[in-house]
């Protein structure tokens, strides 16, 4: 049987991933329930392949699965914050948000820290600041969303979370392992998550049985089906086609939700989903033609949303 190559794997997995805000509205569940049950109910399946994985690779260290863990608490986090943002501005508009990691992340070291960015990113920063008012509404009346504006900020703060991530979970000196690194993020973020809604009363630990089919499928698409063909597929791309691949997965979001669930961003709203997009094109494929290190959501084995 010939083997699948990248470029389908990656796309397979993008896709996956473009039901993730769409099958966070039909839970029907808090931002809070739906990330615990996202990791919760992925980790049985993870185990699994963690165990045939150990068989054929070295035994990972303790010091590399506490980082993963740790990368898990921030992801727990991260998902709340991006669910949170799914309820105010709508499925389709906080995937494309939360997708801004790698021009985020440079503006605030930039703000924070004083560390400069590449010229592409220092360029596609106004443009994601543009792209984000328009996606927020403050520019027109009958904007889409229950609470754009606090939708959008709650957006960039979950790209911002992501990124974050990202960097950490690169620190955990992975050695071609995948599910047994994922076995730990998903059981930190289930945690994280778990804390995060019992503080603020939104966890729900006996769902809905209408939502527990959706919280399952938003588990094994996302957390397991997802995360292991982007994994196995980006180490045998070009870090361009990687990121153009998963570039895909915002803008199925964005139709999927219209198609799906009803969702009608305005014409402004849908010119700021083009400006974002455009912006971490500009930041990407500026990076790689200076030289510098690739964006971290297609250097390796890095989980998607």
């Amino acid at each position: 049987m010939t083997r699948p190559g990248p470029v389908l794997l990656a796309s397979l997995g993008a896709a996956a991933i473009a039901f993730s805000a769409i099958l966070v509205r039909l839970a029907e569940v808090t931002p809070s329930t739906a990330a615990f049950f996202r990791c919760a109910y992925a980790l049985p399946a993870l185990a699994l392949l963690a165990g045939r994985e150990r068989r054929r690779l070295p035994v990972r260290r303790l010091r590399e699965r506490g980082l993963a863990l740790g990368a898990g608490a921030l992801l727990g986090v991260e998902l709340v914050v991006w669910h949170t943002a799914i309820d105010d501005v709508g499925a389709g508009l906080a995937t494309v948000l939360a997708n801004l990691q790698v021009v985020v992340v440079a503006g605030l070291a930039w703000a924070v820290l004083g560390e400069r960015p590449s010229r592409s990113i220092a360029a596609a920063l106004p443009v994601v600041v543009a792209g984000a008012v328009l996606i927020s509404g403050a520019l027109e009346q009958g904007a889409y969303g229950r609470n754009p504006a606090l939708g959008a900020a709650f957006g960039l703060l979950a790209a911002t979370l992501w990124g974050g991530f990202l960097l950490l979970f690169r620190a955990t000196g992975r050695d071609g392992a995948i599910a047994g690194p994922l076995f730990d993020v998903s059981l930190g973020a289930a945690t994280a998550a778990a804390i995060v809604g019992a503080a603020s009363g939104q966890l729900d630990l006996v769902p809905p049985v209408s939502a527990q089919g959706w919280l399952a499928l938003y588990a094994l698409t996302s957390q397991v089906f997802a995360f292991l063909l982007i994994g196995a597929a980006l180490p045998r791309l070009s870090a361009a086609l990687g990121s153009i691949l998963l570039l895909l997965q915002p803008v199925a979001s964005v139709a999927l939700a219209v198609a799906l669930l009803g969702e009608a961003p305005t014409a402004l709203q849908l010119a700021g989903v083009a400006l974002l997009l455009g912006a971490v094109v500009v930041a990407t494929t500026g990076r790689r033609s200076a030289g510098t290190a690739p964006p971290v959501a297609a250097t390796s084995v890095e989980p998607s949303r």
